[in-house]
């Protein structure tokens, strides 16, 4: 990771603010590095969403099939299921699930050929805590007003193009 960014005490500036009449968002964290595993669940759990974490594509699936989530944020070199394989995983099984793909070597070209998968946003590792948080608040935002067009954050080299976040129709 580039950098880590010390939390402060209490709740981080731009934090989601929670409410008894709001939802709190669920994701799931799927990444074979129990150490980033760790990290991005204690950082988004800090943040204020309930997460959980899986250390592979096959337990993410299982994951996927026991609860329901807002966000699914997933490596794609994972043993048993790959990233991709989750995905279309996901979206065989039409769940309207918003997908973040952080990787060292991101899938573009499986992405492009498959733009039915719908991947909201592409995170390159190693990036910035503040990264992850922003990319999440954005497709999260974005999944809860999808009139909206979601446009992917800046700086994101060989990244295809982005698609809105609509239900899956085969």
């Amino acid at each position: 990771m580039k950098g880590d960014e010390p939390l402060p005490a209490g709740k981080p500036a731009g934090a989601p603010v929670q409410s008894r009449t709001v939802r709190r968002n669920k994701i799931l964290v799927v990444d074979q590095d129990s150490d980033l595993r760790k990290l991005y669940t204690e950082v988004l759990a800090h943040s204020g969403y309930h997460v959980d974490g899986a250390e592979d594509g096959a337990a993410g699936w299982k994951a996927l099939q026991a609860g329901i989530y807002n966000l699914l944020i997933t490596e794609h070199a994972l043993s048993k299921v790959t990233g991709i394989e989750l995905v279309k995983s996901v979206r065989a099984a039409r769940m309207a699930l918003p997908v973040v793909m952080a990787a060292e070597r991101l899938p573009t070209h499986a992405l492009a050929r498959n733009p039915s998968l719908h991947v909201a946003a592409l995170l390159p590792k190693p990036f910035y805590i503040s990264e992850l948080l922003e990319t999440v608040k954005t497709v999260l935002r974005a999944a809860d007003h999808p009139s909206e067009n979601y446009t992917p954050l800046p700086n994101w080299p060989g990244q295809p193009p982005a698609v809105g976040l609509r239900p899956y129709v085969a």
